[in-house]
């Protein structure tokens, strides 16, 4: 077990009815005026908005709303806002949505105190040291943003979707209530739950060991299939609804990295180059890549693959055929609950196979931890991705 500091900066609120203290948590803090990025509309229709509205109104903040950020947030919209954010001198910024909504007011805040663009920090040559104070409404449980340092955006001019991580871009405070999650297409339910599913076995799969972190990330991913099955029977059912957010947000607040080697992130490479191109959903693309780069990896940690065959899906022997036959079972189970599994499953053809090992690679920054991946390992797992 590697040695590990915790440490999380953002103060969570979660359960029925809380979205309602969110503007006296921004009162408190100091602050008198924000800026509320928002995305197409629904929360207009769950009646998150007007909840968020009431609060603030009671607690005598302003607000000035920004509306449009996309299911893959991109550049120009952190710009729009940005030059909002600055007019209209805010003093922080308050997102009101999911992880794009909440990425992209990161992104925001960062960009109202940096004199150059903010892209800079994203593809390292600016490193943020401060930004705004960012205060978080979560409406849909997936990327653990709401409870994290973390912020990715895509440069439509460019195609590059990439990464920036501060201890200045943790929600300041962030709410969840799950039972405003219950409108939601369950699509998004379900690319949540690969999303979640993933940031765990970024980390599992890393090469570390630890007992206590092996049991807890098994726990999380049983508890996040479980309560996604759970949500398709029944998608008014407030407790999977709640034990699936919970364990979305743990997934990536950095308790599951703890004691790790800081995760192999290999997968979340390659699906930012499928979602830069395709604009597909994240969770699809974890979804389809996740599989095909365990089958080409498993033998630089066989033991740990055997382990996650026995405890996710109760398959028992070692070597080779558990391993394979735990990596089936993954791609079934994501195939059961609507997820697509292979790049054929979203029209990606074969032909494009270079465009995205192009993309992937348009940082020459080596990735992976627990194998290094250049440019011929990530073509064979696009190939496997094809299957």
């Amino acid at each position: 077990m590697e040695n590990f500091v915790f440490h999380n900066e953002t103060k969570l609120i979660f359960g029925k009815g809380t979205i309602g203290k969110i503007g006296e948590e921004i009162k408190s803090a100091g602050f008198k005026k924000v800026l509320m990025l928002c995305g197409g509309g629904s929360i207009k229709k769950n009646g998150v908005y007007d909840q968020v509205v009431a609060s603030l109104k009671k607690n005598g903040v302003e607000w000035v709303e920004v509306w449009g950020v996309k299911p893959n947030p991109v550049l120009s919209k952190v710009h729009e806002a940005i030059e909002v954010a600055r007019k209209e001198k805010v003093e922080a910024i308050l997102g009101v949505g999911g992880g794009s909504v909440i990425d992209s007011s990161k992104a925001v805040a960062a960009g109202v105190l940096y004199e150059g663009d903010i892209w800079d920090a994203f593809i390292g040559k600016y490193k943020v040291q401060k930004a705004l104070s960012v205060f978080a409404v979560l409406t849909i449980s997936a990327t653990g943003t709401e409870m994290n340092g973390n912020a990715v955006v895509t440069n439509e001019k460019t195609l590059e979707k990439f990464a920036v991580s501060s201890k200045a871009l943790y929600p300041k405070v962030s709410i969840i209530d799950p039972s405003v999650q219950a409108s939601l297409p369950m699509e998004q339910t379900v690319y949540g739950a690969v999303d979640a599913i993933a940031h765990i076995l970024e980390y599992y799969f890393d090469g570390s060991d630890s007992l206590a972190q092996n049991e807890l990330s098994e726990g999380l991913i049983r508890t996040i299939m479980t309560c996604t099955e759970g949500l398709l029977e029944d998608p008014n059912d407030y407790e999977s609804r709640a034990n699936f957010a919970w364990s979305a947000t743990l997934a990536l607040n950095g308790l599951t990295a703890a004691g790790r080697r800081g995760g192999d992130w290999a997968c979340h490479r390659i699906e930012h180059s499928l979602s830069a191109i395709y604009d597909i959903a994240h969770g699809a693309g974890l979804a389809i890549v996740f599989p095909a780069w365990m089958r080409y990896v498993w033998r630089e940690k066989p033991e740990q693959f055997v382990r996650f065959s026995k405890k996710i899906f109760s398959i028992e022997g070692d070597g080779e055929q558990a391993v394979l036959k735990g990596i089936e079972a993954f791609k079934g189970w994501l195939k059961k609950v609507g997820a697509p599994v292979s790049l054929k499953d979203v029209n990606i053809p074969a032909q494009d196979l270079d465009k995205i090992v192009d993309n992937v690679f348009r940082r020459d920054i080596p990735f992976g931890t627990l194998k290094k991946l250049g440019r011929s390992d990530v073509r064979k797992i696009l190939e496997i991705a094809l299957e």
